[in-house]
């Protein structure tokens, strides 16, 4: 669904088809899944809980949904089979919150739920419940009809957390807006049992971005409490170089069962990082860097630059290869910076604006070596090329600070203040 569409109410959503890129059905839709906020903020649209033809029900998140539009769901067409189960956190939009009995915030007048709606935000994948069609009048089998409007989530009250309270939903939802870092430093100071269940509560995505951020303890016990499944889901969505330093960290037999679990294509890359040494530029890279053929234009430079997903460091600057496009790819033919692409045309060729001036690193180059061509040729991030001429992967200087930095660094950072000039004493 693109930025700006109509927005869809969920009832006309119930039991329709879901299909994958190639017009291929692959189950029917059986309920949205959500996560309330405290106050009144719109919840956020998680994914869909879709009924396979072995009627196995499983979880479809947003992100792989591209498009709602004539009664059918499109998918990116990788999917997750594994049975759903909902999490603490979580609501099912049909199950659990149609027909609920809320209240007007101006009059306080009790109304029942008979449908809410679902709008993707513009120029992002999120999606959030936007509004809320109720009747008003009294519940029950034989109430007599009233009148029925459509109102801004904020104006019911009844479905969002509130304020005060235990547990992790309420902890989650106080700590939403924090940065993936922040949250993990609030995490490291939990004790070990909150620790375990507030990670457990979070969704894979956020639960990945946090592991990123915590210290190698933290993390290879916040994996171990998990079930296998979902830390093989986890591990899939973090990215393939700090996957490749968790797993390193974990005994022979858990790391290959959990690289079995997790989908094929994610293990490989995951496996060809663990091949390095660590403190090369081959063990420090990632494998997803924006890779274009000569032939793209800057229009579709500045497309794949401006994905949410992206680091800043990532989206710094884009590679231009022969095919494949996914690494290791074609030969590497050199770099497009993000200002040279602001400076030129968009109908401009990225093939015709290369920087090939600079050699690339080499994927057994130490890190001391790697520091010193960042440092060097002020790079925020540097293509790796094996000697074949094909691009392994991108190494960006967050990852080669997280290795030149004492290894308490995480647990020290936060007192800098405290340290410091503090509030003009």
């Amino acid at each position: 669904m693109a930025a700006g569409a109509p927005r869809v109410f969920v009832s006309h959503l119930s039991g329709i088809s879901v299909f994958d890129p190639n017009g291929d059905q692959v189950g029917r839709v059986r309920d949205l899944v959500t996560m309330l906020r405290v106050g009144r903020r719109p919840p956020r649209l998680l994914g869909l809980v879709v009924e396979l033809s072995t009627r196995r029900r499983i979880f479809l998140p947003m992100t792989r949904v591209t498009g709602i539009e004539s009664g059918q769901v499109i998918t990116t067409g990788v999917l997750n089979v594994r049975r759903f189960e909902q999490r603490p956190t979580e609501r099912l939009v049909l199950g659990e919150m149609l027909d609920r009995r809320v209240h007007l915030v101006e009059t306080g007048e009790e109304v029942t739920v008979l449908d809410v709606s679902v709008q993707q935000l513009p120029a992002r994948r999120d999606w959030e419940i936007d509004r809320v069609f109720v009747r008003k009048g009294k519940g029950g089998t034989f109430r007599r009809k009233g009148e029925t409007l459509t109102v801004e989530w904020a104006a019911v009250d009844g479905f969002s957390l509130e304020e005060h309270g235990q547990g992790a939903e309420n902890l989650l939802a106080t700590f939403e807006q924090l940065r993936p870092a922040d949250l993990a430093n609030v995490l490291h100071h939990l004790s070990p049992k909150r620790r375990t269940e507030v990670a457990a509560a979070l969704d894979d995505d956020r639960l990945a971005d946090v592991l990123e951020e915590l210290p190698e303890d933290d993390q290879i016990e916040i994996l171990g409490k998990l079930q296998e499944e979902r830390a093989a889901d986890v591990l899939e969505a973090m990215d393939p170089d700090d996957a490749a330093d968790l797993l390193a960290e974990l005994p022979e037999e858990d790391k290959e069962r959990l690289l079995t679990l997790m989908q094929p294509d994610d293990a490989a890359d995951v496996r060809r990082l663990m091949a390095y040494e660590e403190r090369t530029a081959g063990g420090l890279m990632t494998t997803e860097p924006i890779v274009l053929r000569p032939d793209a234009t800057v229009a579709d430079a500045l497309a794949r630059v401006r994905m949410e997903d992206l680091s800043p460091a990532l989206a710094a600057q884009v590679y231009v290869c022969r095919p494949p496009d996914e690494t290791p790819t074609g030969k590497y033919l050199g770099t497009v910076h993000f200002q040279r692409l602001l400076r030129d045309p968009p109908y401009t060729l990225v093939g015709s604006i290369l920087d090939d001036d600079l050699q690339p690193l080499a994927p057994g180059a130490t890190l001391p070596a790697v520091a010193g061509f960042f440092a060097t040729y002020d790079m925020v991030a540097a293509p790796v090329v094996d000697e074949g001429g094909s691009l392994l992967g991108a190494v960006t200087v967050d990852d080669v600070l997280d290795h030149m930095l004492p290894d308490d660094w995480r647990e020290t950072e936060f007192h800098l203040e405290e340290e410091g000039a503090g509030h003009g004493g």
